[in-house]
């Protein structure tokens, strides 16, 4: 449905939305979230709950420029207080105010070839 970047020198079309979330996550080390819409919403819950499911051990970055994370960031805190999610599930991912700190995170991130092994999706 949307049109791609001018710019591309790749690009990749999936037949479907699970299917695009398996292949961006089988070309990631980490994942940063930007800010964004819904779509940008589920992606994230899901590969944070892919984490929490032990699918992986992929770094996952909330990038929290001019707020945009803090709505997020009070309903899992929301979750946590209701009993729906373990206070421990805080730690599945991070949140930085710009791109010099989640670079910073990167840098300081297991390379994938030294990450333990997690199961297959």
């Amino acid at each position: 449905m949307e049109r791609p970047y001018a710019a591309l020198t790749e690009l990749e079309i999936t037949s479907s939305m699970h299917t695009r979330k398996t292949r961006m996550f089988e070309l990631a080390d980490a994942f940063i979230t930007l800010s964004g819409g819904l779509g940008t919403l589920d992606e994230t819950v899901e590969i944070i709950t892919w984490r929490q499911l032990g699918l992986h051990e992929k770094p996952i970055i909330l990038l929290d420029v001019a707020g945009w994370a803090q709505p997020f960031l009070a309903l899992i805190e929301a979750l946590i207080e209701g009993g729906f999610v373990a206070p421990a599930h805080r730690r599945l991912f991070e949140v930085v105010p710009g791109v010099e700190e989640a670079l910073e995170l990167l840098r300081q991130a297991p390379s994938p070839e030294t990450a333990a092994p997690a199961a297959r999706l």
